[in-house]
């Protein structure tokens, strides 16, 4: 299959028309879309076993995937032949033998009847509805999960400010974009290797070295050829996820950059390498933006992260300490991993391995045991000498299941989507409850300030009330420290009183939406 960046026209007008037809015939609601239902249909239609039509299902999203690369022109369609349909000609002659009979009845009454006009099936994926389509009509969990924010959520972040107090509001490549690998840790750990590691080569803007070399955020993705792209950039393309950054302002930005090569693992995964978290006299130096916040702002978009610690750097440091709390709320999506254990032999690793436990018990504040991969993530072979064969032996079996876990990350992206959607729609319904609460304590007339400031200096006692008046779990509530901070720049007495129905709608969709969009992509065969 050549790659061009011709147009979609050069496929031939004679295959065009068979495409249409195909098309047209499948599309048995006239909608202008093909559904997971029209294509059940179409396919039962076959006298294929189920264990075929399971597997027919399966590769649906492959053919998505190529309509959408053939509708931008990245797919030249002049070589591809349409495959051979046993028996659909003569069902498409039968349906327009019945449409044009409908017709011309339809005329001798002198009535007319108005045929929908055929939405191309090379602009499937492009096509805007006119009109308001029910979930059932969608063409993916992704497309299904973009309308229900749009038309259920967003309204709910919007009226109560949860952008300017949690996270930015969502755009379309956020939830287009391919899953986030994050590498946490302080310098010389390793972070840079492991992604060279993984690719099996150096990416444009890496520097590897024994001093702290990665001095910015540099998220490493899929590109047409090898090249950097600086963060005030990268900001503002609107096919990429990173525009809630600015928020962050120019400081961070200048410290932020894209790297972009033609990778076959780069197009499932995208890596995000960070700087070196501060350790000892260093802590002093205070950064030009807010190191804290750009964490937490990508660990909330991330799929894995990963906490690298080298044998000889197990002390975590006070702004380790802070990173590390500021990923409040993923423990799931956080694996630990002991780099360069080949450099001490097995009785050192024994040790060092209970006091990285330790070290992280009195910070993680979790009574669960953190996953956590020993081996020597680099280009290098193991050192046998010091770790012995069965070091080696343990070494290459936890770096297969550092590499099983990695390989998992795009079968679960679906999964994790909707996971942080979930997520995400409960913290913007217990923000608004605290807002509306904190409006309703508000006087009417006079003493205002007073009100406020009372307000904000019992805001536990604010968060406690709400949970018990509405029975919600404390885990879901924000930090009272982070919000405090924030809510001391706002006017409560501007803030939207409680609207039942807005959060009526957001239950609606947690409750019946979502489960039936999982049921209607779910594969009808299995």
């Amino acid at each position: 299959m050549e790659i061009v960046s011709g147009s979609i026209t050069s496929c031939s007008k004679e295959h065009q028309k068979i495409y249409q037809d195909w098309f047209n015939f499948v599309d048995s609601d006239a909608d202008g879309r093909v559904t997971g239902s029209d294509a059940t249909k179409f396919f039962a239609m076959s006298n294929l076993s189920r264990p075929e039509l399971k597997q027919v299902e399966a590769n649906m999203s492959k053919c998505y995937r190529l309509l959408k690369a053939i509708d931008c022109g990245f797919v030249d369609m002049e070589p591809l032949a349409p495959p051979q349909m046993d028996g659909l000609e003569s069902l498409i002659a039968k349906s327009k033998t019945k449409i044009s009979t409908t017709n011309g009845n339809a005329a001798a009454n002198g009535t007319t009847q108005s045929q929908p006009s055929p939405s191309p099936l090379l602009n499937l994926f492009t096509s805007k509805p006119t009109k308001k389509t029910s979930l059932n009509a969608v063409t993916s969990i992704t497309d299904g999960l973009k309308r229900l924010y749009l038309e259920k959520l967003k309204p709910l972040e919007v009226t109560y400010r949860f952008h300017d107090f949690a996270s930015p509001l969502l755009t379309n490549s956020d939830f287009d974009a391919k899953p986030m690998v994050m590498l946490l840790g302080q310098y010389s750990t390793g972070k840079t290797t492991f992604i060279k590691h993984l690719l099996k080569c150096n990416y444009p803007g890496a520097h590897i070295g024994p001093e702290p070399t990665t001095d910015r955020f540099v998220v490493v993705m899929t590109g047409p050829d090898e090249r950097s792209i600086p963060g005030n950039t990268i900001a503002v393309q609107a096919d990429m996820p990173f525009s809630g950054l600015t928020t962050f302002g120019g400081a961070f930005l200048s410290k932020f950059e894209c790297s972009q090569m033609p990778h076959p693992l780069l197009e499932h995964i995208t890596f995000v390498d960070t700087p070196g978290v501060l350790s000892g006299e260093k802590q002093r130096t205070q950064r030009s933006y807010d190191f804290t916040g750009v964490i937490s702002w990508f660990a909330a978009k991330c799929d894995l992260i990963l906490l690298l610690f080298d044998p000889h750097k197990l002390d975590i440091s006070d702004e380790f300490k802070r990173v590390i709390s500021s990923l409040r709320g993923h423990d799931d999506k956080i694996r630990v991993v002991l780099n360069k254990a080949d450099q001490v032999d097995t009785q050192q690793l024994m040790r060092v391995y209970g006091a990285l436990m330790w070290s992280l018990g009195k910070v993680l504040n979790t009574p669960e045991v953190m996953r956590v991969y020993i081996g020597s993530f680099n280009d290098k072979p193991v050192n046998e000498g010091v770790v012995g064969p069965i070091g080696k032996d343990l070494f290459e079996k936890e770096q297969d299941d550092l590499l099983i876990d990695l390989t998992d990350i795009p079968k679960k992206a679906c999964e994790r989507r909707i996971n942080e959607f979930v997520k995400r729609a409960r913290a913007a319904k217990i923000h608004a409850y605290i807002i509306s609460q904190l409006k309703k304590e508000m006087p009417a007339m006079m003493g205002k300030a007073k009100a406020q400031q009372r307000l904000i200096d019992n805001l536990e006692d604010v968060f406690a009330k709400i949970q018990k008046e509405f029975h919600l779990p404390a885990g879901d509530f924000p930090s009272v420290e982070n919000f405090r901070e924030v809510l001391g720049g706002y006017s409560i007495d501007k803030f939207e009183k409680l609207k039942p129905k807005m959060i009526q709608v957001v239950d609606d969709m947690l409750g019946y939406d979502i489960p039936d969009l999982l049921k209607n992509f779910r594969n009808p065969y299995e």
